[in-house]
Formats: C-alpha cells, structure tokens, sequence
C-alpha cells in the first residue's frame, strides 16, 4: 500500500516522482519501470538538446512548461554539478517562401519572452555558422545540449534519497479502481494506491485504456535516424544548425547538432516506426502496427501528409536523399562524410480525427492522472511538468 505510484522511469515520470517527495517528504511513493534500467526509451535516444521555447503557441502548456522547465533545469544541472552548455543555435531560411516563417518564429520568441533574440543577415549568418546555406536567420542565445539520462539518473538518486522507492522490470498488466484506491498489478507483483500517476510515454495510451473506456487518442511511435559526421568534417558545425519548421508538421526537420557527449549528429528525419520501441528498421510488432494503421486518426493523417511522409521514408532508406536534405543547410556536406547514428523514437499523440495532439495532454480521473502525450520539449520541461502534475497530485491529499 502506498500514497502515490508512478507508472514509467523516463525523464517525466522521475521528475513528477521528484517534485512529489519535495513538496511532500511524508508521501509514500512507488515508481515502476517496465525495464532493467531508467531512461533507456525516449530519454535515453533523443538529441540533448536543451530547448528555449522558441517554437511553442503563447500560453500554450508546452511554451509555459519549457519556458519555465528551461530555467529549472539550469539550475538543477549547476547544483547537481551536471554538464550543460548554453551555446545558442541558428534558425536558417534558405529560400524567399521561408523568410516570413523566419520572421513569424522570432515574433512567436519574442512573445515567449526570450531575451536578445537576434535576427540575422547572410553576412551575420555566416560569422556564427561559416559553413551553412542561408538567406538570413535568426540567433538564440538560450539554446543548449546536456546529456538527459545523467539527468534522469540523478533525479532517481535524489528520489531514493528522499524515501521513494524505485522498482524496475515492473511491467504493468491491468489496473483496477475499488472504493478510492487502486490496485496496479505487473508482472511480478501486485500495489495498492490511493492514487496512481500514469508517465508510460510511449505505452501512455495503453495505461489509459485500462483505467478509462473510452481513449480517444492513440500514440503513434514516429522514429528519427540520426546520422554523425565524420571527426574530420566536425568543423562545418560550430554549435547547432535547424531549418525553419514546416508550421503544419509537429518536426523540427533535419538538423545539426553538436552534442554534450561530442561529435556532431545530423537529423532527425521521422519515419512511422513499425513497433511503439522501434529503433531500426527491422524492428516490427505486427499486432502494434496493425493498431497503428487501423487507427482512424492515423489514417487522416496518412491521408493529408503523404507525400511529407513518402519524402522521410525515402530519406531513411537512401542516404544520398538524407545527405541531400542536409545540404540545404550545409552544402559543403557529402554522403561519405556521415556514419551512421542513432536512433530514437518519439511518442505523438494523435487523435480520432487526424490531429497530431501539439501540445501537453493530462487527463485526470478520480484516482489516476493520465500524462498522456509529452513529446519535445518534454525532457526540457521536465521539472515544470513535474511542478504541474505533483500540483493536480497533492489537491488529493
């Protein structure tokens, strides 16, 4: 019997974890992980990229979250003693037709109040980034990179430090509500809770069915490859390089990105991954992508971005079209410069009618607090998150 359990040791549900125990030391509380470690999914394979806020809807849960989660973790990150570096990026429009999107960007950075935001000739351009393609950009200061799973990880040590306790290759299978408490029973055991919080990422969904019948999204698992340039071309890249977004698609394009670990990555596209943790191409669960493409809401979206996703599919299989996207930005970049890289696998949301859900959804029951879709900027955000859901978590008690 505990006060609270955690479903899901990614980067969200640690933090949520965190900022419970904090507010609330007298709070039991329980995380389980479906896998031997924490952070091995979304947080452990995305580019540790330390977002600013740039992108997101005014007054939206993901501007509000990053915004706020950005100053957080810089925080965090100088008090734990975990390396980070605020080295600003590039935003390139490379054609006329981007050029009020570039502009539109910078009035959307500015109303997020994202101080000395720079807007940048070609001349200007070239003095950050000497090596890109550009008609003019736009500077931002408050970009960084960070490595997400020390941060994690270090989340999970203050965690048991503070008396929670921690339980991994604890697979969730069903859970029931009687009178005010919850019973979670996995794999290996069985809890009871008074409440239950579900950060399952990209089981999200799954966790949701089975504490409400009707679920009215669904995560479509979207991969992004990575490529890494070569030691020797490292130098075309000084920091972080990113295309103007297409405004109606949830990606950021292909782009690169210097990282905390070293090297340079170059990506990532996005590609209907056939299993909700498939990092490769050869990864296929056919009762999950069966799921996937009988879902209404990934049909109209099938429908509306074909040709977009015609596009990335063909840049995953040919990396003369990957290089060729990469050469937009950097023209000097050839395909034998890039090995192969990673890989990660983002969660999107998307809903019976063919959205792709762009902001932050939580859904709360009388016993359960659903985060049910927490894509990018997520691991940024993370403490904001986990301020906003232990918020909604300590009304209950």
């Amino acid at each position: 019997m505990t006060d609270i359990l955690i479903i899901g040791g990614g980067i969200v549900g640690l933090a949520t974890a965190l900022k419970l125990k904090q507010a609330n030391p007298h709070l039991t509380l329980i995380l389980l992980e479906k896998e031997s470690e924490l952070a091995k999914h979304q947080t452990g394979n995305n580019s540790g990229v330390i977002h600013s806020g740039l992108y997101y809807k005014p007054g939206s849960l993901k501007a509000i979250n990053c915004i706020k989660g950005y100053h957080l973790l810089l925080d965090f990150c100088k008090e734990n003693e975990i390396p980070f570096e605020l080295c600003g990026k590039v935003v390139v429009a490379t054609s006329e037709v981007e050029l009020p999107l570039l502009d539109n960007l910078f009035v959307r950075g500015q109303q997020n109040g994202l101080a000395n935001l720079r807007k940048l000739s070609q001349g200007e351009l070239k003095e950050i980034e000497p090596h890109v393609n550009g008609m003019k950009g736009i500077f931002v200061p408050q970009t960084g990179i960070v490595d997400y799973k020390l941060v994690a990880l270090k989340y999970g040590e203050l965690l048991v430090a503070l008396g929670a306790e921690i339980k991994l290759n604890e697979k969730v299978v069903s859970i029931t509500t009687i009178n005010n408490q919850s019973t979670v029973v996995t794999e290996k055991s069985s809890y009871t809770a008074k409440l239950v919080i579900n950060c399952a990422g990209l089981y999200s969904d799954k966790v949701t069915s089975m504490t409400r019948e009707k679920v009215n999204y669904k995560i479509i698992p979207f991969r992004g490859e990575y490529f890494k340039l070569k030691k020797e071309k490292e130098y075309l890249v000084k920091n972080l390089i990113y295309p103007v977004p297409d405004p109606n698609f949830p990606f950021l394009g292909v782009h690169f990105t210097r990282m905390a670990k070293g090297g340079v990555e170059a990506g990532p596209n996005a590609v209907l991954a056939f299993r909700r943790e498939g990092y490769k191409k050869s990864d296929i669960n056919l009762a999950e992508l069966a799921e996937t493409l009988a879902w209404p809401g990934f049909q109209k979206v099938a429908a509306k971005y074909w040709k977009t996703g015609f596009g990335e599919m063909h840049r995953s299989f040919s990396k003369a079209a990957f290089t060729k996207a990469l050469q937009k930005l950097l023209p000097e970049i050839e395909e034998e410069d890039l090995v192969e890289g990673g890989a990660g696998v983002r969660a999107q949301a998307c809903d019976r009618d063919g959205g792709l859900v762009d902001d932050f959804l939580i859904l709360e029951e009388a016993n359960i607090i659903n985060v049910c879709n927490a894509p990018s900027p997520a691991a940024t955000s993370s403490l904001a998150i986990g301020e906003t859901v232990a918020a909604i978590a300590l009304k209950r008690f």
